[in-house]
Order: structure tokens, then sequence, then C-alpha cells
């Protein structure tokens, strides 16, 4: 009987070891909180044309939990948990994560964090209302649903970095031989980078959230200022904090997180191109040093997201400039994606679709970012819907067109099976035609001067009177948004109920990356089988694989070891 047989059905589903399963319980988990999160938007929506659905304190709840839901619960679990555990140690030939235990425990911290923070809703005074970023003093006397967010996100915060860790060993330690730092395939090096970035900026954020809680729990006063005044009374607290301190530290984070959304995206987009033009990728080499320069200058344009905190001018010009250089490797890298296209044999198969809408979806939200990174502009747009609309380029039609993209392309890797191709071109278009018409009349809003995290959308300010009619429109795109989401749903459902072919084709896509061309589909489980399939894939094999990399001349001509 073989180890995997002797399994419990706890040790082999609930507290897997094993790459793939965790990978899977990373995305299912996070499919289920981002449609939690997507839900909370549509009641939004109707607050903001219907005021007095909901209460203001409950819609600045929904709010809050909506953004810290799809960016750490939704977004980031399955851009790095998901894709990131499933295919990193496949793409490089590795049996398994370096640390298959702490992997599981990752998983876990993951999971209690998102329970945890959901469990707000529950408490007298609703969950957390003072917005994702938690500003102090506003998040220092809010609702004990504050607490439990905090605790939440210390436990999602710990999730990231054993996760990170484990990809970053991985990576480097259990490289197939012969598999170079520059055979390897651009997904691993967007996951690198990516775990990286994690590593390196979420500690000052774990750090703050403690803080917070003691200043909540413990009566300390990290980020209390003193003589603060609250419903005319001075509040009891020690004072002689900072909230500026809180904001630096946690802009220190969520700026790199953008890109922590953002570059793993960018990896998938790169497999799905460069499979379905069928030729190397242009600039291999280019855009690899982009995704690494990139990352490194993430870590300082934090402050331009507080401009209006009062920082001097040289401050001011400082992380202006260093916004406007950061510009610059994703211009490289989305100018890379252009090129490789030309020439190409396309196929205009969904996951290509997908990949194809990424490119100029997210060149309008990062181009709308650009005035966001100059005081001058910067001062008038802050805080209105103009940032809503370009952080949801970003992350909308951005990453979550690549995540789409990913499940499409890989589903049957993971499962054996494809997913219907109408369905999925249907799920495409819809979801292509109302993103744009949900998100595009927010820089119209935000132009004119209409603020985010308004109730009633704005209806009682005499300046929004001629934009806030976009609120009604948007109401009706967004619910256009869910009902193109059941193509995708039915989809899943079907293909997941069709009894497998006998005889199923283990590469339908010609894909020429290790995932692909050296494991089953679906990869043998548990690790240990896949463990002897790759010691029996020699150097040899691997460098005659046809890598889809510049750098390599021929594009999958022999390069001895």
């Amino acid at each position: 009987m073989s180890d995997h047989q002797q399994e419990s059905f706890w040790t082999k589903y609930v507290f897997s070891q094993d790459h793939k399963w965790i990978g899977i319980q990373y995305g299912v988990t996070a499919l289920f909180f981002m449609l939690f999160g997507f839900i909370l938007m549509i009641v939004m929506r109707y607050q903001m044309v219907h005021a007095g659905t909901i209460s203001p304190d409950t819609y600045n709840s929904f709010g809050a939990m909506h953004g810290t839901i799809m960016v750490f619960l939704g977004i980031v679990p399955v851009i790095v948990g998901a894709y990131g555990n499933y295919l990193v140690p496949l793409q490089i030939g590795a049996p398994d994560m370096a640390f298959p235990k702490l992997n599981m425990a990752s998983y876990w911290c993951y999971f209690l964090g998102g329970v945890t923070m959901l469990t707000g809703f529950a408490l007298p005074g609703g969950a957390a209302n003072s917005g994702w970023t938690s500003y102090p003093p506003l998040a220092n006397i809010a609702t004990t649903g504050q607490t439990v967010w905090l605790l939440g996100m210390i436990f999602l915060i710990t999730s990231s970095l054993l996760g990170s860790v484990n990809i970053i060993v991985t990576i480097v330690q259990l490289r197939v031989k012969g598999l170079t730092w520059m055979r390897l395939p651009f997904f691993v090096w967007a996951q690198l980078v990516t775990s990286f970035l994690l590593v390196l900026a979420f500690p000052p954020l774990e750090a703050a959230g403690v803080f917070q809680l003691m200043d909540r729990l413990a009566g300390t006063s990290f980020f209390m200022p003193s003589g603060l005044v609250v419903g005319g009374v001075v509040h009891d607290s020690t004072g002689g904090g900072s909230p500026l301190l809180w904001q630096h530290l946690f802009w220190f984070l969520a700026h790199p997180e953008v890109y922590v959304l953002i570059l793993p995206a960018m990896g998938i987009i790169a497999e799905v191109i460069a499979n379905n033009i069928r030729k190397p990728l242009w600039g291999y080499s280019l855009m690899v040093k982009s995704v690494i320069f990139l990352g490194f200058m993430s870590f300082i344009v934090w402050a331009h997201h507080m401009f209006l905190t009062g920082m001097g001018q040289g401050m001011s010009n400082f992380f202006a400039i260093t916004t406007m250089i950061i510009s610059v490797p994703s211009v490289i890298l989305l100018t890379c994606f252009i090129l490789s296209l030309w020439g190409g044999s396309i196929r205009y198969n969904t996951p290509m679709l997908f990949a194809l809408s990424f490119i100029p979806m997210f060149g309008i939200g990062g181009l709308t970012g650009l005035p966001l990174g100059l005081p001058l502009s910067d001062i008038p747009l802050h805080d209105t819907y103009y940032v809503i609309g370009h952080f949801h380029y970003v992350v909308a039609p951005g990453t979550i067109f690549a995540i789409f993209a990913g499940i499409y392309f890989w589903f049957p890797k993971i499962t054996g099976k494809p997913l219907n191709e109408i369905l999925g071109r249907v799920h495409f278009i819809f979801s292509f035609i109302f993103m744009n018409l949900f998100f595009m009349p927010m820089f119209f809003q935000g132009i004119a001067g209409m603020s985010r995290r308004l109730a009633d959308g704005g209806q009682s300010y005499a300046h929004t009177q001629g934009v806030v009619h976009y609120n009604d429109f948007m109401m009706y795109a967004s619910w256009g948004l869910a009902v193109a989401q059941i193509p995708f749903i039915i989809n899943i459902i079907m293909t997941l109920m069709k009894k497998r072919d006998e005889n199923p084709d283990p590469n339908p896509w010609q894909a020429t990356t290790l995932e692909w061309t050296a494991a089953p589909s679906p990869p043998a489980s548990p690790r240990i089988a896949l463990s002897r399939h790759f010691r029996n894939f020699g150097c040899g094999q691997v460098c005659t694989i046809l890598w889809r990399r510049a750098g390599l001349r021929g594009g999958g001509s022999h390069v001895s070891c």
C-alpha cells in the first residue's frame, strides 16, 4: 500500500502538507472571502443611491471590511498563497515547498485571521469601521470590532511572513539541476520578488498592529495625541503619541502591497501570453531586471500617500521624483508584453483574452496614478473618488483579470479537465464591459471633488450635484458585473462534475514550462510520488525544454549544463 493511501482524511485534506492541496485550500478559501467582499460592495453601492438603507456606521463597517477582505483576505492569498504554493514547486522541479509544516501553518494562520476579522460583524457596534487603513485616533476609540480586526491582521501578517520565507527558500534551494536563474519562468521571478516585499514590508505593520492593540487594551498611547476631544469631552488617554507614525508604518507596507498584488499578476500574464503567441517573450532579461528594480523602488515611495500631512517641500519633491521613477519599470514590462505580441501566432482562447485585456486596463490604472504622485495635483484629488477609480483599475480589471486568466490556464493542470471555452468567453466579455462601466465614472466624480466614504453618496453636497447621478449608473453596472460572474461559477461546477476522460490530454495548451512537461495532469499526489518523478527528470532534459526566454538563444535549443 502506498504512503498516501495510509493517510487519514484529516492529514490528507484538512491538515495537508502537500503544496498542491494547500494551494487549493488557499484559492477556494480566498474566493469565498472575495465573494463576501463583493456582496458588501453591492450593498454599499445600493446605499449610495438609496440613502438610509443601512446606517452610516454600518456603511463605514462595510467599507472598511470590503477593502480589507478584497486585499488581505482575497487577492493576496489567491495570487501568492494559491498560485505560489501550487505552481512554484512544479515550475522549478521541486518535490514540495522547502518547509511543508510551515506551509500548513501559514494557511491556518490565514484562515484563523479571516474568521477572526469576520466575527466583528457579530459584536456589539459591528465590525471594524475605521477604514481598511485603520487610521488613529479614530481606530483607537472605535468599537470592539476594531480590536478583532487588529487581531485578525496580526494572524494574516504572520501567515504572509511564513509563506514568503517558504517561497524564497524553495526557489533558492530546490531548483532542479540545470535550472539556472535566467532560465526561471518569469512567474517564478515575480513570486520571488513579491515574497521579498512581504518579508521586508510586513514586520513594521505587524509591530504597528501590536502597538495599536496596546493603545486600545492596555492604555498606552503610541498613536494617541494629547488633548483629543471626542464628543465635546477631552478623551481619557495618556497622550503624547503620533497618529502620523501609524500612517508611516502602514504605508511602508501598503505601497509595496500594491506590487504584491500586481507582480504575481504580471507573472501569470507573462506565462499565458508566452504560451499563446508560441514564441519567446521579448526582452526576458530586461523584464527580470525591471521587476527587481520595481521591488526595490517600492520601498521609497510610500509617503506620496501623505502629501497632505504637512511634510516639507524637500521630502515632497523626493517622494514625487521616486514615484515618477517607479513608473518606468512598469512601463517596460507592459512594453515587453506588447512587443512580444508582434509577429506571434496568437491563439485567442479565454486565458489569452483575459491576459490581453490586462495590458490596457493596468495601463489605465497606472497612468491615472501619476497625478497622485505629484503634490500639486494630489492636493485636489486626494481622498476623492479619483483615487478609488485609480486603485480599482489596478486591482480589479488588472489583478483580478490576471487571476481569471490563471484559473482558465491552469485549471486543466489542477483537475485534468479543461473549462468550457464558450462559457469562458461569455464570462470575459461581460466582465470586461461592466468593469469599465463601473469604474470609469469614478474618475469624473473624483475630478469634480466628490469625496470617498460618503454614506449618502455625496447627495448632501452642492459641489457634487453635477456628478452624483453617476451613482445610479454604477449601481446598475455593479449588478451587471455580479451577473457576469454567473457563467464562471457555472463553468467551474459543470467542469468539476464532469467525468474525466480516460486518456486526458496532459498538456492541452502545448506549454513548455516544467509544470506541464515534467508532471502529469493533475500532478501526482502526495509529494512523495512527484519527488520520484522529478528525480528521474535530469539536467539534460531541463536544458532541452522549450523555455520561452529571450536569454536562451534559439528558444529551446540544447544548452549545455
